[in-house]
């Protein structure tokens, strides 16, 4: 009677976990649908910078994307749309959010500018704002997010935006206007739209030259030895207020 008990409960275990492997697979099939494989193909990406952080990082809690760039970095919107809101948040900071016709909201957040208003109808490549970090940032990038049907603040339906932009691992540079097909980059627009015709995007190039990705156990102490610069320009470039740094965090470094 006991061997009857435990082959059943073996049974019962075998058919959980392949019901949760079921469940998984299918989890992942709706992240990639030939509807985002079709976004994925438009969009362009937000900004140039180094990608400091990826969706669900801190335990799940990290909803987007991080891009790690100079301040006053345009940011772009990347398809047309409409601004859904465009205002100042506690933990955001500056933030713009837009509804784009394939019923997905992008949020673009920690702006140090702002260049829309609510209501306001963009074409993709507008310049949106300028990359800052205002709101809870501890330093400057871009915290872009997708969200399917509408952004919620459970944020309910948050996608992971690589899903329409592509892949990009921590560390690697991405540039603003392009958008991935496969494995090639198509130049979706080559100029960003704005009223200064002077402004351009900076290279990818330099950005990687000046840039120091934080380490487990580094110190602004530490990394100034290593770069044979001070702590007070490492926080003056990078518009840190504290000594406190976390890893994966991108920090400006002088040559």
């Amino acid at each position: 009677m006991r061997d009857y008990i435990k082959r059943f409960l073996i049974a019962i275990i075998m058919a959980l976990c392949v019901s949760l492997l079921f469940l998984g697979g299918r989890h992942t099939e709706a992240a990639s649908t030939p509807e985002t494989a079709e976004i994925k193909e438009r969009w362009i990406w937000p900004s140039d910078g180094i990608i400091s952080d990826t969706y669900g990082t801190r335990n799940g809690k990290h909803k987007g994307i991080d891009i790690a760039g100079n301040l006053d970095t345009p940011i772009l919107a990347v398809e047309d749309g409409v601004v859904l809101k465009s205002y100042f948040s506690t933990t955001y900071g500056n933030v713009v959010f837009i509804k784009h016709p394939s019923n997905f909201v992008t949020v673009y957040a920690h702006l140090n500018k702002r260049s829309v208003m609510v209501g306001q109808s963009v074409k993709q490549g507008d310049m949106i704002g300028k990359m800052g970090k205002t709101g809870q940032a501890t330093g400057t990038h871009l915290h872009f997010e997708t969200h399917q049907l509408e952004w919620r603040y459970d944020k309910k339906f948050a996608l992971d935006p690589e899903v329409l932009l592509g892949k990009a691992d921590v560390g690697e540079t991405v540039q603003g206007g392009v958008a991935s097909i496969g494995d090639h980059i198509l130049e979706a627009s080559s100029h960003f739209h704005t009223s200064d015709d002077n402004s351009k995007l900076q290279t990818t190039e330099s950005s990687i030259k000046d840039t120091y990705i934080v380490k487990q156990g580094d110190t602004l102490y530490s990394i100034s030895k290593k770069r044979n610069t001070t702590i007070n320009k490492i926080k003056e470039l990078n518009q840190l207020t504290s000594d406190l740094i976390r890893p994966k965090q991108i920090l400006i470094i002088q040559k």
